[in-house]
Formats: C-alpha cells, sequence, structure tokens
C-alpha cells in the first residue's frame, strides 16, 4: 500500500502534537509542592526541598522598597519568604476591598517571584504580627461589641467567610500548584495560644480554606513547641508546625510535635533572630552567635525554618498593637512604632553585621546567589523650628449625639485616634474629689475648663485621680487610642468602656467628639498662632538641598518633644513618646519626601508638654534612649 508524502507529514505532525501535549500535561503534573511524610521531607517537583525562609511584611515598609527588600533576603541565601495579611488593610470599611498600591498584594507576590523567591502565605484571619487588634478590622466591634473572636460565632463568621473568599478568590492562580510561588497557606495563627479552644471554629476555618487551596498549596498551622500549645493548636487533617528561638536543643525542641505527628518534615515557622519592644523598656536584642548556631543546627537537620523577622520595618500610623499581661502594675503594653525587631536587616533597610553571618552560615550548606545589594541613601537635614498653628480642640472632629453613659470608641465607630468627652461637674460637688476611670482602655487627659489637672494611664495601671473645681465646670477626658491589644485576649475596646465615677457617684450626661487624626492636611495653610493651648498642631514648610538625586531616608528626631504623631507630606510615620522611649525618633523614607524645589510638610501633634524650642532634627541614623543603640 502505498502512503502519501502528506498522510506521512500528518502522521508525524500528528505524533509531534501528540509528544507536545503529553510533556505538557506531565509537567503540569510534577507542577507540586507536597509532604513525603514516609521520609520526613517536603518533595518540590518530585525532589526534596527544604526552605530557609524570611519573614517580611508588605504593610510595614513602602511599595518602592518591597523590591529591594525581597532581594536583600534572596541575597542572603534564603529561597522563601513569608507574609502575613492583614485583613484590616484590605477591608477598611466592611465590603470596600482595596488591593491596590501600597495594598498590591499579588504585585508584592510576583516580585517575590521575581527575585527568585517561593511564598509562604498566612492569612489567618488572625495574624497578631504586634498589629491593631492582631490584624482583625476594628469595625468588626462596631458591628457587634460583643463579638467573640476567632470562634464560630456567626456573628464573627459571616464576615470571615466573606474576607477568606475574597482574598483566596483573588490569589489561587499564584498558588504553586497553578503556576504561581505560594507553596504553602497557614490555617488561622498560633490558635493554642488561646484559651478559647473553638474546635468547631478550626474545623469550619480549614474547609474553608481547602475549598480554594485543595493540593495546590500546603495546608499548615504553627503553635509554640510546647505540649500546651499543642493541645488545641492543631487541626486534624492540617500539617503542624512549631516555633522557637535561638539557643534551643533542636532534638528536644520538636519533641511535643513528634508526639502527636511522629512523621513529616520537621519546620521551625518562627525562629526569633531578634524581639519586640514596648514603650518604656530597653531595646529587645538577640546575640548574633546564638543564631547562627541554631541555624546551622537546623540546616545540618534538614529542618526547613522562617527567621521572624528577617526585616521587620515600621507601624506607620495607627497600626502597631499591644499586649496584656495579667500583673496589676503593666498589665497593658502598647509597642513601638518602629519594628525594627533587632532583625538582621534594619527598620530602614540596612544590612547588619547579623545579616552577614547568617548569609555565610547558610552558604555552608547551599549555594548564596551573588546578588549585589546595598544600603539605601541616607542624609541628615537641617533642624526645623516648628510653628504652633492650633489646638486639637479648635479642629474638625465628629460630634457625636449626647449619652447618658459614656459610649466606646468602637460603639462610636471611631476607630484610630482620639476620643473626647466632656460632662458638668455635678450640682453637689464640693471643690474637691477622686475621680475615677475604672477600665480606662488607654491614656486619658484629664482637663476642668480646658486646663489640664493631671492623666490616667491604662499601662501603670493609673486610674483614679484627684480634682478640684467648682460645679458645673467642664470635665474632659480625651482619651488615647494606643492600639488594640494583639495576643491573648481579643476583646479591647477602647475608650471609657465602664461609667465614671466622682466620689463613687457615677457622672452622667456625656457629650463625645472624635478626632481620628488621620488626616491633618487642614493644618498646614493655618496662620502661625502666638498662643496655643496643648494638645496642638505644630507644623511649618521646607525645601530640601538643591540637588538631581532623590532624597535619601531620614529619621526625624524627636527627643526634645513629649508625646504625640509625626506627619510628612500627609504619611503619618507614626507615634512618638520620647519622655517613655526607647524610641526617640520615626523613620521617614526618602520616597516620602519632595526633591527640591518643591516643598515639604511636616505636621506635629504633640499632646502634653509644650517644646519651648519647637524644633525638629533629622538623623541619618536612628536616635533611641541612652543605652538603648541598635
Amino acid at each position: 500500500m502505498k502512503v502519501s508524502r502528506l498522510e506521512v507529514c500528518c502522521g508525524v505532525a500528528l505524533v509531534l502534537l501528540a509528544s507536545v501535549i503529553v510533556i505538557f500535561f506531565w509537567t503540569k503534573e510534577v507542577r507540586e509542592f507536597k509532604i513525603d511524610y514516609e521520609n520526613n521531607r517536603f518533595l518540590k517537583d518530585g525532589e526534596p526541598f527544604q526552605y530557609i525562609s524570611g519573614s517580611l511584611h508588605y504593610f510595614r515598609v513602602p511599595r518602592v522598597y518591597w523590591q529591594d527588600r525581597l532581594r536583600k533576603l534572596r541575597a542572603a541565601g534564603l529561597n522563601v519568604v513569608s507574609l502575613y495579611v492583614e485583613w484590616s488593610r484590605h477591608e477598611p470599611q466592611p465590603g470596600v476591598f482595596d488591593f491596590t498600591g501600597e495594598n498590591d498584594l499579588e504585585h508584592f507576590i510576583k516580585l517575590a517571584e521575581e527575585e527568585g523567591l517561593l511564598v509562604i502565605l498566612r492569612p489567618g484571619p488572625y495574624i497578631c504580627a504586634e498589629r491593631d487588634l492582631g490584624g482583625y478590622p476594628v469595625w468588626l466591634l462596631h458591628k457587634n461589641p460583643k463579638m467573640q473572636l476567632r470562634t464560630s460565632d456567626p456573628s464573627h463568621t459571616k464576615y470571615v467567610q466573606i474576607w477568606i473568599d475574597t482574598l483566596l478568590s483573588r490569589l489561587e492562580h499564584l498558588l504553586y500548584g497553578n503556576g504561581g510561588p505560594i507553596i504553602m497557606v497557614q490555617v488561622e495563627n498560633e490558635y493554642g495560644s488561646y484559651s478559647t479552644c473553638d474546635r468547631n471554629y478550626t474545623l469550619w476555618l480549614r474547609d474553608l480554606f481547602v475549598k480554594h487551596v485543595g493540593t495546590k498549596a500546603v495546608l499548615f498551622t504553627t503553635d509554640g513547641a510546647a505540649k500546651g500549645f499543642l493541645k488545641c493548636g492543631p487541626i486534624p487533617g492540617v500539617f503542624i508546625t512549631v516555633d522557637f528561638g535561638s539557643g534551643a536543643n533542636i532534638t528536644k525542641a520538636f519533641e511535643p510535635l513528634r508526639a502527636i505527628q511522629p512523621k513529616g518534615p520537621l519546620v521551625n515557622s518562627e525562629f526569633y533572630p531578634g524581639w519586640l519592644t514596648h514603650w518604656g523598656e530597653s531595646v529587645s536584642t538577640v546575640e548574633t552567635e546564638r543564631i547562627v548556631n541554631t541555624t546551622r543546627d537546623m540546616l545540618q537537620a534538614n529542618v526547613s525554618f522562617n527567621y521572624y523577622m528577617f526585616f521587620g520595618g515600621t507601624n506607620f500610623g495607627y497600626t502597631s498593637g499591644a499586649n496584656y499581661r495579667d500583673s496589676p502594675n503593666t498589665s497593658f503594653q502598647p509597642q513601638l512604632t518602629s519594628y525594627d525587631y533587632d532583625a538582621p536587616i534594619t527598620e530602614a533597610g540596612d544590612l547588619t553585621q547579623k545579616y552577614f553571618a547568617i548569609r555565610s552560615v547558610i552558604s555552608e550548606f547551599v549555594t548564596v546567589p551573588g546578588i549585589p545589594v546595598e544600603n539605601s541613601k541616607k542624609f541628615s537635614y537641617s533642624g526645623l523650628v516648628l510653628d504652633p498653628r492650633v489646638s486639637l480642640f479648635d479642629s474638625p472632629g465628629v460630634v457625636y449625639p449626647e449619652t447618658t453613659y459614656p459610649k466606646t470608641f468602637e460603639e462610636l465607630g471611631l476607630y484610630t485616634g482620639f476620643l473626647l468627652y466632656e460632662t458638668r461637674l455635678p450640682e453637689t460637688f464640693s471643690s474637691q474629689g477622686l475621680l475615677t476611670a475604672k477600665h480606662l482602655h488607654d491614656r486619658a487627659l484629664v482637663y476642668i475648663d480646658k486646663q489640664p489637672v493631671g492623666i490616667l494611664d491604662r499601662s501603670n495601671a493609673t486610674f483614679s485621680l484627684n480634682i478640684s473645681g467648682k460645679p458645673h465646670q467642664t470635665l474632659s477626658l480625651l482619651v488615647e487610642n494606643q492600639g488594640h491589644i494583639n495576643y491573648g485576649i481579643m476583646s479591647d475596646l477602647k475608650g471609657l468602656t465602664e461609667n465614671v465615677t466622682l466620689n463613687g457617684d457615677v457622672l452622667l450626661n456625656w457629650k463625645q467628639t472624635g478626632f481620628p487624626t488621620e488626616d491633618v492636611s487642614h493644618v498646614v495653610d493655618l496662620p502661625k498662632s502666638e498662643t496655643v493651648k496643648l494638645p496642638a498642631f505644630y507644623s511649618q514648610k521646607f525645601q530640601l538641598t538643591n540637588t538631581a538625586e532623590d532624597p535619601g531616608d531620614t529619621f526625624v528626631d524627636m527627643s526634645g518633644w513629649t508625646k504625640g504623631v509625626v506627619y510628612v507630606n500627609g504619611h503619618n510615620l507614626g507615634r512618638y513618646w520620647s519622655t517613655e522611649g526607647p524610641q526617640q525618633s520615626l523613620f521617614l523614607p526618602g520616597p516620602f519626601l519632595h526633591k527640591h524645589p518643591e516643598y515639604n510638610t511636616i505636621v506635629v501633634l504633640e499632646l502634653e508638654t509644650e517644646n519651648s524650642l519647637r524644633k525638629v532634627f533629622f538623623s541619618p541614623t536612628p536616635v533611641w534612649s541612652s543605652g538603648n543603640s541598635r
């Protein structure tokens, strides 16, 4: 039988097409990240894989620096970046989602992939992370002030489902099995540290994640490496990991895990090269030698691990949270604006001795890429004298209807900043008395007819104050929200959470005015005021030196001031509390500044004490209290 040339060509073409189809489906099939339980390892595309990860949070660094920080992770020999997803940032109001600009999470993940990094996603919904309310949006507590977060309370799960469905639907195409870099997705976060132990909730949450992730990435939990933490943290059918710091005996550290998960790769999901710091404490540090030694131990034992944090960054604005400790004197511990964390990469993106020591030990086990990296430019700018502009009390605020009893921030729909409570001293007041706000959250400046008479402070358990005055004078309490608790207790309403008493009698009929102080643009063009009552706004316009170069990073030195907030060109740099320390300066990224000849504007809201010099300085290095240098 004769076969035509056309038939031969068609046959060859069909064979080639079939081969391409086979190769295509074969390559898609091996695009897989999974657990080999029998051999205690991860498999990436069928090959054994050990990951060396570093935590880096997109919400703690300006977008313009995302690639720089990711590249520095990769240059240290890390092959994975671990990131939390902050719900409150992406859904600032119910049903209003934002994944653009500084919130462009997909762009951040794609940048990580471009830099040669795989991704571990930690979407919570609770993330802790030393963030306000552990990453939960505070508007949940407006919807229901008694909402039981991290539980199967229907008023809670209703919004969790909307959030997780929205988030993971956007990110499914970035899962490893779908061709993206996301190899692992965490379900909840350190649930074993939360006393409620609602197993119905964690099972429900697991199923919600499975619906989106399936087998396209590995689902996992993280808990402390102790038996107590592993009672309620693990979820059936979800891979278990633990966390611990430097100096630990690796074998012993994993014993509680091995008691409940005998097989599978060993993972330390939070290995701490540094630690967080609260206001009023010395700067937390961790010795480099300890970190290097434990790193080497884990690499030798084929442990996959994640440095928390490899780069800390900054809690810009009002995003820092607080811790709670069951102690009569220091139960409430608000956290610094700086999240430098004594990490290998500093808050300003500089490479430390710790960074190079870690890179060196990693190079003993894997090839470290020869990626050139460098510190950003730093500048000092001339000091500025700020002009007083206007008292906070004379600034635009949100006036709420008068109520018989005081309302919380959340009840009124105020989620950040300050709330001014005002009432009249009663007719029966006899010139002196004990003012008590037993459950004040968090700090109140107390005034009579706008004259300061004292401070109540949750941090040092000061809830009572002797006052003097006359009947019908105005009693005012300006309450500052210093950050919702992010770990342990998950019910932390702000403001006057219970009634205020004077000599034991309940004070009634409260007028309330909210000052979110998120937008202070109205201050800049106000005329200079010769007399302005605290708390007050100060501001100044300034030009940088004539240069063709982009502005460099700097730190706004607030060591001559007391307590307040700093804004530059509309960016809220965060809270300062110089008298409490240890942080004395606020990081100001160069991209927040305008080049010459454009003008820049700085606004300071000082709460407590007038600075006679009214001067701020710009330092090329961070300023800390004496004896608290990095």
